[in-house]
């Protein structure tokens, strides 16, 4: 049974399930649980968002490509650390930043791939970042051995503050794709992750 207008208010609906799943929530799911059209939903979505950002509030809500999740602003992270008492998370090192601009501006990629462009193992660096849920596979090549490939997730996006994998920038001649991808992360924070679910 899906809901509609007559048994509740629409908005109030989709805001709801997006706020009690507290993970990134299919847009399909969500789409599918209201009985709207995409268009429908991504009007209403776009609403919430601009109603969050008006008003200035502390929660915003992050349209992550297929996905969307509300979650605190980036700068309220250590208030929310101290009071919550949550361990600082390991900034990423410079060969993690490299291994996952490489499968941000490339994939899918497989790890021979990426360990081609950099010349050395990346088995532990793609590891760590399958681990943060930076990564994720996606599947598997049809060639000899089925290597695994790898893409960036939800997490990702909304680590680095993106709707979608669009808004990656280009890169100069004069800048790494690392270089640009670092210069991405909130400015008041060290960490990969600035932003939290509100649950």
């Amino acid at each position: 049974m899906t809901l509609t207008d007559d048994t509740m208010d629409f908005k109030g609906t989709v805001e709801a399930i997006v706020f009690a799943s507290g993970e990134p929530m299919e847009r399909i799911r969500l789409q599918e649980a209201v009985g709207c059209t995409p268009e429908r939903l991504d009007a209403v979505l776009n609403e919430i968002k601009n109603e969050y950002d008006d008003r200035g509030s502390a929660v915003q809500l992050l349209l992550l490509g297929p996905t969307v999740q509300f979650a605190t602003r980036p700068q309220y992270a250590e208030a929310i650390r101290n009071v919550l008492d949550l361990k600082r998370n390991q900034p990423l090192s410079p060969a993690a930043f490299e291994v996952l601009a490489i499968i941000a501006y490339n994939q899918p990629v497989t790890r021979a791939f990426v360990e081609q462009i950099r010349g050395v193992d990346c088995g532990g660096v793609i590891n760590t970042l399958c681990q943060r849920g930076l990564v994720e596979e996606c599947g598997r090549l049809d060639l000899p051995g089925r290597p695994l490939i790898y893409c960036t997730t939800a997490a990702f996006l909304r680590c680095f503050c993106m709707s979608t994998l669009a808004e990656l920038p280009e890169v100069s001649d004069t800048q790494t794709a690392a270089q640009v991808l670092e210069s991405l992360q909130p400015k008041d924070s060290a960490e990969i992750s600035g932003q939290m679910s509100i649950l």
